[in-house]
Parts: C-alpha cells; structure tokens; sequence
C-alpha cells in the first residue's frame, strides 16, 4: 500500500495542477471575449453617430425609405438635413408604401427633396421608366431623381455592359424628358466594378461607401453616401447620410 501511495499522490497533484491552469485560461479567454464585445458595442454605438463634419461638407442630407417607419420630418430637419432623397419605386412595379407621405411632410417642413429608383436587371427600362413616371410628379422645385444601381439577390440576370448601358440610357431619357431635368446615378462599388456606368454615362455620380471617400468611380464623386448605420431622431432604424462635394456641382 505505502508503494502506490506516492504514485497516487502525484496524480492527484498533477490533475490539481490542470484544473487550475484550464480554469486560468478560460478565464483569459472570458476576459479577452468580454473585451472584444464591449469594443464591437461601442463601434456599433459610434457608427450608429457618426456623420461627416459640417466645417467641411456644408451640405448634408438623409436616404429615407419605407423601412424607417414614419417619420417626422421636422426632427430630421433638427438633425441637420439640408435635404432628402426618397426611396420612389423598383423595377417594374415596385412602389415605397410610404413615399407620397415622405415626401408632402418632407416639404412642408422645409425640406429639399428628390426621388429614387431602383434599378433592376430584370425587366425593361421602358417599364420601369414607366412606373416611375407614375408615381414621381414633375416638380419645378423637386432635385434630380436618382438611379440607384445595385445587384438583387431576387434578380438573377447579368446582362452584357452594351446591353445594360443601351436599356438605361433609353431609361435616363424618358424619366428626365417627364422630370425635366438631368438625373444621378448612384451604383454601389460591385455593380460599377462589373459594368463601369460611370465610364459612359454623363451623369452626375452619387458614390457610397461608409466612413471613407469612396474612389471606384471614373470621376469624382458629387454626392457621397458617407454611411448607411446613421440612426436619427424622428426616423426608425438606420438612414443613409449624405454629402454634397463642396467644390463640385451642386444639387
């Protein structure tokens, strides 16, 4: 018996001495996992605030669509938009549930406003052309409209750059015959990586990319879309935040 004690014991020891190394150690990993997640809170928190700084980009503005509820104009104006890009239509038949009340409450609290459509790979410009003059009156005061080009997961078709640019050039020229004036265009970085709009289309560019100046246009950018994370007093959710480039064109 006296022989095996000495064994046992050091056993006994040895699995003291995990315990108390893993015990250790789970409690650098729960240290290092708590520190990660405060540091992802407070990122989320400053970007959920940040805007570009005013003494450097005077004119600013917010994207609103259905998704931020209704909103109450006269708190976003409080917040500093100089004016308001509203989400219109999409495609062929697709309509903002909330765009005709964005956009009469945006006016009448003094707000500059325009309208977006939403471009889709799926169906004929002269379609969509057609459900945005629908619903998009010609105003004299109204800004440019906008064509927001993105990719859609719920739209397969990748047609050719020819093809692409041909169907939006017939669709620039029927929406600005009815606006009565030119339009922005606005592609997200993939779409203008894989057809290159900018390269062939004369149009003002309305560039996004958040926190950072973006650069994959072919010319600079007008407009900026400084971040899509911006939460807002009289909004729900997150806007899109907007700059004008202050030595370019204006609105």
């Amino acid at each position: 018996m006296a022989t095996g004690a000495a064994p046992l014991g050091s056993i006994g020891a040895k699995l003291r001495d995990w315990r108390s190394r893993s015990a250790h150690l789970l409690r650098r990993i729960g240290g290092l996992l708590l520190l990660l997640i405060l540091a992802a809170a407070i990122a989320l928190w400053w970007a959920s605030r940040w805007a570009p700084p005013r003494d450097i980009y005077p004119v600013q503005g917010v994207t609103i669509d259905a998704s931020n509820g209704e909103v109450h104009w006269g708190s976003i104006k409080a917040a500093g938009a100089d004016f308001a890009y509203i989400s219109a239509t999409t495609g062929r038949d697709g309509t903002d549930t909330h765009y005709a009340e964005n956009m009469r409450a945006a006016r009448d609290a003094g707000i500059s406003t325009g309208s977006i459509h939403r471009y889709s790979l799926c169906t004929l410009a002269t379609d969509q052309a057609a459900n945005f003059i629908r619903h998009v009156a010609r105003r004299p005061d109204a800004l440019p409209p906008v064509v927001w080009l993105d990719f859609d997961d719920s739209c397969p078709d990748r047609p050719t750059r020819a093809l692409l640019l041909s169907e939006l050039a017939t669709f620039l020229a029927q929406i600005e015959a009815h606006m009565g004036k030119r339009s922005l265009i606005a592609p997200g970085p993939a779409f203008e990586a894989e057809y290159r709009v900018t390269e062939s289309i004369a149009r003002t560019a309305w560039l996004r990319r958040d926190f950072f100046e973006p650069d994959y246009g072919a010319h600079p950018w007008t407009m900026w879309q400084a971040t899509g994370h911006l939460r807002i007093a009289g909004a729900d959710g997150t806007v899109g935040w907007n700059v004008v480039r202050p030595e370019g064109e204006t609105l």
